[in-house]
């Protein structure tokens, strides 16, 4: 009798759960049709089908639910306020294009709102195309917003235009595999925990990422490129910036201004004014970065010091390190043991005598022919001829005439990336 009660009340608890599946509908709006009245006739939970059609309308979600679209159809806000705004968690918006957001920048008008409290909004396989903002995510947590192509208002001047992804104080969010362009920063991340960047590109923009004071984000396999920025961290702790790929920016490729407490490892930064501007950072480690091809490899101020710069490749730079100090900064292997953790410097001119892939004398940057072709630009015509070579020598016997320098003790014969030569003059 007992073990009878317990499997009637197991097949009750089933029946509800079917019951409750049962709940939720699949609703399906044809062009021409009110899709703003289908999504406030929803519940909570159920499926709105958007077929292919141009839709004319500003959608508040309110509730949870998925929004689909079938074969890209086109949500266009008519050039006034929010063209989706979401309020409502568990919200899905998947296959659309979301274009013609208004242009007020006071207003923060986007494409998709996400407003706070609407945690665990997705927002996938998208078009956002003549938006304001893209999407503007505030005050939520764990967001995906993946696979979406975000271009802005082509037509403004950039300080009017607004950002791509605009993140202001949320955890967790996931930013993956999106193509961004044509907006003031493609994304633009303040106050912003614990989240995840990875396969995004990133172009055609004043900063391909502009980050403030935003902490535990992990940087990965992303591109950005012809933008004026590439890539820049300020005020941040706890940034790991990875396989990334910063290219044919006009100022720099990745910027760090008052970094503390991160891991800079496995770029290539190439073809950019700039590749590296370091600024006021301590204790971060830039190690097994190819910087190739920029007219300043590093451009290194502030007192950045106390950090790990081990195993990266300087080649092919008209200058590899700008160096502004009072006192010369070790890069590299700091103890004899440590003798392969220098850093490949490709306008070394120092010999290996015994054949172990270690250059004999320390490499020096910022030496006296450095601080002259900064004055006088015209003297890299010259860089390469032997007068110029004998200069640097001359530098290095009479201490006199030395600067304060980035020094590698330990310099590496030999580039760690073997494949670099693919990178030279790729994007002139």
């Amino acid at each position: 009798m007992t073990h009878g009660l317990v499997r009637a009340f197991i097949a009750a608890l089933l029946g509800l759960g079917a019951v409750c599946v049962s709940w939720a509908a699949t609703v399906r709006v044809q062009p021409g049709q009110d899709l703003a009245a289908a999504v406030q006739a929803a519940a909570a939970g159920d499926v709105i089908e958007v077929m292919r059609g141009m839709y004319r309308t500003n959608l508040l979600i309110d509730k949870p639910l998925t929004l689909r679209g079938i074969d890209r159809p086109t949500i266009n806000g008519g050039d006034q306020g929010d063209t989706i705004r979401v309020t409502a968690p568990d919200v899905t918006i998947d296959g659309l294009i979301v274009s013609n957001s208004g242009g007020s920048l006071l207003d923060q008008n986007a494409g998709i709102y996400i407003y706070p409290g609407s945690d665990r909004a997705v927002v996938q396989h998208c078009d956002l195309s003549y938006n304001l903002f893209g999407l503007w995510i505030e005050k939520v947590k764990d967001v995906r917003i993946e696979g979406n192509t975000i271009t802005g208002k082509r037509d403004f001047d950039s300080a009017r235009r607004g950002n791509g992804i605009q993140l202001y104080n949320t955890q967790g969010a996931q930013i993956i595999g999106n193509n961004i362009s044509f907006v003031r920063d493609a994304l633009y991340v303040d106050v912003s925990h614990h989240a995840v960047f990875r396969g995004n590109k990133l172009h055609h923009s004043r900063y391909g990422s502009h980050y403030m004071s935003s902490y535990y984000n992990v940087w990965e396999d992303n591109d950005t490129y012809y933008n004026r920025g590439g890539l820049a961290l300020m005020e941040v702790r706890e940034q790991t910036v990875r396989n990334n790929r910063a290219w044919g920016n006009s100022d720099h490729g990745i910027m760090l201004r008052s970094v503390q407490d991160s891991v800079v490892e496995n770029n290539i930064v190439a073809n950019n004014t700039r590749g590296f501007f370091i600024y006021d950072v301590e204790y971060t480690t830039l190690r097994h970065n190819l910087i190739l091809d920029n007219h300043v490899g590093v451009h290194l101020s502030a007192g950045s010091t106390r950090n790990i710069v081990q195993g990266n490749d300087f080649i092919g730079n008209r200058e590899q390190v700008r160096y502004v100090g009072t006192r010369d900064e070790a890069w590299g292997a700091t103890k004899p043991d440590q003798t392969k953790n220098g850093n490949h410097w490709g306008n070394y001119l120092g010999w290996d005598r015994d054949g172990d892939g270690v250059g004999d004398i320390p490499y020096e940057a910022n030496d006296m022919v450095d601080r002259l072709s900064w004055r006088h630009p015209s003297m890299a015509l010259l860089l390469g001829s032997p007068a110029v070579q004998a200069l640097r020598l001359v530098g290095r016997q009479f201490p006199v005439l030395r600067v304060p320098s980035v020094v590698d003790a330990f310099p590496q014969m030999h580039p760690f990336h073997l494949d670099w030569s693919a990178w030279r003059d790729k994007f002139k």
